[in-house]
């Protein structure tokens, strides 16, 4: 099957906001100061515990070891979760590429409902430099 440009677009914006949004940081999260930040919207879902955005900005700070790698991959799965909930995709898959002890690249795959894929993977969209 073929997937439309206007699906392809508005899948490719859903993802895009949905990993760089800033979702507020859980009540157990580390922090590396006082900010939980997050999308004021999230105050006033209308789903309950419905939030916007992923937690991939927690990273920021962080050295780039095996545990970061596996974090951003939770982070990115759990924002966009919703695409499986709401039946747009009937699967996801995250693929993290360590390129050195300072760069993670992400990049995501929807499997949408009638197995067509769709490889999301912008150009420097989520590259992340680390501090050694």
């Amino acid at each position: 099957m073929f997937i439309s440009h206007d699906l392809k677009t508005a899948l490719t914006r859903s993802v895009l906001i949905s990993l760089f949004t800033w979702r507020r940081a859980a009540d157990d999260d580390l922090l590396d100061d006082e900010e939980r930040f997050g999308w004021w919207g999230d105050s006033f879902p209308s789903v309950a515990d419905d939030r916007i955005g992923s937690r991939l900005w927690l990273l920021r700070r962080v050295k780039l070891t095996r545990q970061t790698q596996m974090d951003a991959e939770f982070y990115a799965r759990e924002a966009l979760q919703w695409l499986i909930d709401d039946g747009h995709c009937s699967a996801i898959e995250v693929i993290s590429e360590r390129l050195d002890a300072q760069r993670l690249n992400l990049r995501t795959v929807l499997i949408l409902a009638d197995g067509e894929r769709l490889d999301i993977n912008p150009d420097n969209s989520w590259q992340v430099t680390y501090a050694v």
